[in-house]
């Protein structure tokens, strides 16, 4: 892989695209950008501040006072929000939902695409969300888009709740997966999709 470029991984919701993001940039050595957390980060952000998803003129004041950065730290990555580090609180189960339907915004996808060009433009990036290979890079050096069963990746979301300590229900799981699948592939705006030329790969029985 030549030195500068730019690595997209797009896929639904638990398909392994983080493990697999972060384990690559690892070992080339690249800057690893979850898009995913961004997403949330502001829908926190919203949230916190009490700003209706639907009211785009508040949105827009919201994120013009915004701060978003990534930063490494315990050999982890923290996101933070006006210097706040959120990253626990992001991850909370409700999140998933509440990123899904902030994506859906215009004024909120436009102003993290940008960031995330800013982010991403210098290379030495892997970047991994839901648009990166066909609308914030399409031009990207190396697509991937992946993608599991909807029990699989359900299973694996229930996974992630249980070694926090939370209680969870997997028929209830399977329901949240399924919603956040059809609201990110049917939405208008930037909806989740392969790239013609990224190279697919099902990691149902990769766990």
């Amino acid at each position: 892989m030549k030195r500068g470029s730019i690595v997209t991984i797009d896929g639904p919701s638990g398909a392994g695209k983080s493990t697999v993001a972060r384990q690559l940039a690892e070992r080339l050595g690249y800057r690893y950008i979850d898009t995913g957390a961004m997403y949330r980060a502001i829908g926190w952000l919203a949230r916190e501040r009490k700003v209706p998803f639907h009211d785009g003129s508040e949105l827009h004041a919201l994120l013009e006072s915004a701060s978003l950065s990534f930063e490494e730290k315990d050999g982890s990555t923290r996101i933070l929000v006006n210097g706040t580090d959120v990253t626990g609180l992001i991850r909370k189960p409700d999140m998933g939902m509440v990123a899904s339907d902030i994506s859906a915004i215009e004024p909120v996808r436009r102003w993290l695409s940008s960031l995330q060009r800013k982010l991403g433009e210098q290379g030495n990036a892997v970047l991994e969300g839901r648009d990166m290979g066909t609308v914030v890079f399409p031009d990207a050096d190396y697509k991937f888009f992946l993608t599991a069963s909807l029990y699989e990746r359900a299973r694996r979301r229930a996974e992630q709740i249980k070694e926090k300590g939370d209680e969870v229900d997997l028929d209830a799981v399977i329901k949240e997966v399924s919603l956040r699948d059809r609201n990110d592939s049917t939405r208008s705006l930037s909806p989740l999709r392969k790239a013609e030329d990224a190279v697919e790969i099902d990691t149902t029985s990769m766990t």
